[in-house]
């Protein structure tokens, strides 16, 4: 039976460490602080909660426009928080039972690769274990990252690993940085009544997504009283008084720096064993996510050139799990990965947008359908916002971006097109319900056909 120790319990390693379980494998994972990892202790998971919690308050503040007329509306933050752990606690204790299950031994501590076969524990109690495999995983994650001149004190200037710990969100926020998670998070502050200014250095909020779908996307966050500073940076923090680079000056309650993630590779024996990493990202190939050390793999947020997301990690911890055990390759195709902004309305996009279509050199046709005329959109009150196809010229479908109720569920049919290579003619045949959000897909396809419908 083959050894595998995996350093890291997020979702690259216990996904590995679950999967490794339909093969012929004795693994051991290594985990420092809690099972589940950022995503589901600091990230994904909580933050998702409180959007719920936002969207409940937001339905809740307009449901006098259906007739139903709510008084005294009180939110109790304590109760709010106590569900947000117990769902935490919950997720974190189906994840070690499951590991329990499937006899994967846990071990709690700091790894440190020490060669190709050995993996260094210290453990809380300053006792240290070897570990001795054929393999080892590298699964690290990644931290906040954090900008030069704006100092941390998780305090006044945080980050998302504890804004989410707030005892009720603050009256007035600073969100540097227009990303995913700034516009998560100005979107879920906004709907619990914080005012809520977002900087951002770029011309547009979303760097590198389709640009019309974001622009259209913060006017809608623009009109719920989101302020946004875009081409803009910070000068300086004085106590609480924030200096823009357009000598704007403005007091917050909050700074929090929502500037993306940096891979955890530091104090792990890397660089050591000579295994190749850039500016903390490991080089790996990607078919079988081996480093340059053919025995020790990585996956997930330290890998270099993939996106950082927990549904990349899953399925790159799939794909390296099945390497190691049976030598085959199953690569993943990440074209056709779906990315989703969690906001009100939610943004989503899969493939190659009109950007990366002129970057590549990639002569397209593009159609679009509004949210405006569509009936399920309308009853909702959610009826703004846009559904975008591209197609290679008389060829198949290489992407799309939608903005709107649900885009985070209904992209998943449209990664499906560009994933089988579908042609617009062969989508366009299939018949959406009605009344459904969806309907703008089944839209939206007719007129990338070239037979529109309404």
């Amino acid at each position: 039976m083959k050894k595998l120790t995996i350093i890291g319990g997020g979702p690259a390693g216990y996904a590995a460490a679950l999967y490794s379980s339909n093969f012929d494998l004795d693994v051991t994972l290594v985990e420092s602080d809690t099972l589940g990892g950022t995503c589901l202790n600091r990230g994904c998971i909580p933050a998702k909660y409180w959007l719920h919690v936002a969207e409940l308050n937001h339905e809740i503040d307009t449901s006098n426009e259906y007739g139903i007329e709510i008084k005294d509306k009180k939110i109790n933050w304590a109760e709010t928080a106590k569900k947000r752990f117990d769902t935490v606690n919950k997720l974190v204790g189906g994840i070690g039972m499951l590991l329990k299950s499937k006899k994967i031994e846990v071990v709690e501590g700091w790894g440190t690769v020490k060669d190709s076969n050995t993996v260094l524990v210290k453990k809380t109690d300053g006792s240290e274990v070897e570990l001795n495999s054929d393999f080892v995983l590298i699964a690290t994650g990644s931290k906040p990252r954090s900008i030069p001149n704006i100092e941390v004190d998780e305090k006044f200037i945080i980050t998302s690993d504890t804004a989410l710990n707030w005892e009720e969100p603050p009256k007035k926020v600073c969100v540097v940085g227009a990303g995913a998670i700034g516009c998560e998070f100005a979107s879920l502050l906004n709907d619990l009544g914080s005012e809520v200014i977002v900087v951002e250095l770029d011309s547009e909020i979303l760097p590198g997504l389709d640009k019309r779908t974001s622009s259209e996307l913060r006017k809608q966050l623009s009109k719920r009283g989101i302020q946004f500073k875009l081409g803009t940076s910070i000068n300086s923090i004085n106590g609480k008084t924030v200096e823009f680079s357009d000598k704007e000056k403005q007091d917050f309650d909050t700074v929090l720096v929502a500037v993306g993630r940096a891979p955890l590779t530091e104090n792990i024996g890397l660089e050591e064993l000579g295994i190749s990493v850039i500016k903390g990202y490991v080089e790996v190939n990607l078919e079988t996510y081996q480093t340059t050390k053919d025995n020790i793999f990585a996956i997930g947020d330290i890998v270099a050139g993939t996106p950082q997301l927990a549904h990349v990690a899953f399925a790159e911890a799939i794909s390296a799990i099945t390497f190691i055990a049976t030598g085959e390759k199953k690569p993943i195709n990440y074209s056709a990965i779906p990315f989703v902004v969690y906001t009100r309305p939610e943004l989503a996009e899969v493939g190659i947008n009109a950007e990366k279509a002129k970057e590549q050199n990639i002569a397209i046709t593009q159609s679009q359908h509004s949210f405006a005329g569509v009936g399920r959109a309308l009853i909702q009150n959610q009826n703004q916002g846009v559904v975008r196809v591209y197609a290679e010229e008389a060829g198949s479908i290489i992407g799309a971006s939608v903005c709107g109720p649900a885009a985070g569920e209904m992209i998943h049919e449209l990664m499906y097109m560009v994933g089988w290579e579908a042609l617009p003619s062969e989508a366009s045949e299939f018949i959406h319900a009605h009344p459904t959000l969806s309907e703008s897909i089944g839209e939206s396809l007719l007129s990338l056909s070239g037979k529109g419908l309404h």
